[in-house]
């Protein structure tokens, strides 16, 4: 039987005064909502740790994963942002960002082999460079981070983004992010070590490994499914990315841009100035 399902608390409760609530995504450590109500509609992230079950270690951060978030909010200066604790771990509010993500829009590409919109991939870089410009790498791009809205494209969750003090009680090392998108200093960091630093230039790796999975359904390096994930991370350390079959000039810049030099990538704003030309 699985757990049940945290409600949202009462301190959330009462800063919201909700009209409707929809729970959005509930995996183990966290759930996200969707909470409307007379000014708008809100995100609300939920946090606790992770019990040591078969197949996974106990993982605390998860706990700590909004508040982190929600400090790196205020510090970037978005608005309508509030974070605290709850009973089991922490919690976040921030505005909720309409539209879908890159994976969904470029589903046309996978399905019935389509060209890919140039600009939904100018969009995503522009939204990138934007956080690089601020000093901060992101350290968890993927395609489900990028919502194309009607004006403008979002990158969300910024639990594990680096670039500027948060406070201590929330913070805690950086030991990877989803492997389909890790670039292979990452994999390599944390097989050697157990933690990593984000860069830009990882984040860049990651965006070219987004586009990629998003246009094609491919991940970046081949690797079992079911491989455990010390495994997948020495593929990606090991062997050479996916032979990148994206047409035209994004398929080039996608190749650029998974470079496993780090020293070698365009720069988020390199990715954005040719993306501009090439349409």
């Amino acid at each position: 039987m699985s757990d049940p399902i945290p409600q949202l608390p009462d301190v959330v409760l009462n800063a919201l005064s909700p009209v409707t609530r929809r729970l959005v995504l509930n995996r183990r450590g966290s759930t996200v909502w969707e909470v409307a109500n007379g000014r708008g509609k809100f995100a609300v992230k939920l946090g606790w740790p992770i019990e040591a079950g078969p197949g996974w270690d106990a993982q605390p951060w998860t706990a700590l994963a909004p508040a982190r978030e929600g400090a790196v909010l205020d510090r970037l200066g978005v608005e309508h942002v509030t974070y605290g604790e709850w009973e089991h771990g922490t919690w976040n509010i921030q505005l909720w960002r309409e539209g879908p993500d890159l994976y969904r829009i470029w589903e046309h590409c996978r399905t019935d082999g389509s060209s890919v919109q140039p600009n939904v991939a100018l969009g995503c870089a522009k939204a990138l460079a934007e956080l690089h410009a601020r000093g901060w790498a992101h350290g968890d791009v993927q395609p489900a981070h990028f919502i194309i809205g009607l004006e403008r494209t979002h990158l969300i969750d910024l639990a594990l983004a680096f670039g500027g003090p948060v406070p201590e009680r929330h913070d805690f090392p950086f030991r990877g992010c989803l492997v389909h998108y890790e670039a292979p200093e990452i994999s390599r960091s944390v097989l050697e070590t157990g933690t990593a630093t984000p860069t830009q230039a990882s984040d860049v790796y990651a965006l070219g490994a987004a586009l990629f999975i998003s246009a094609t359904g491919w991940r970046h390096v081949e690797y079992p499914d079911d491989a455990p994930r010390a495994e997948q991370r020495q593929a990606i350390v090991d062997k050479p990315h996916r032979h990148i079959n994206v047409p035209g000039a994004l398929g080039a810049l996608i190749e650029h841009m998974m470079s496993r030099d780090p020293a070698d990538r365009p720069r988020a704003a390199d990715v954005v100035r040719q993306l501009r030309d090439a349409n």
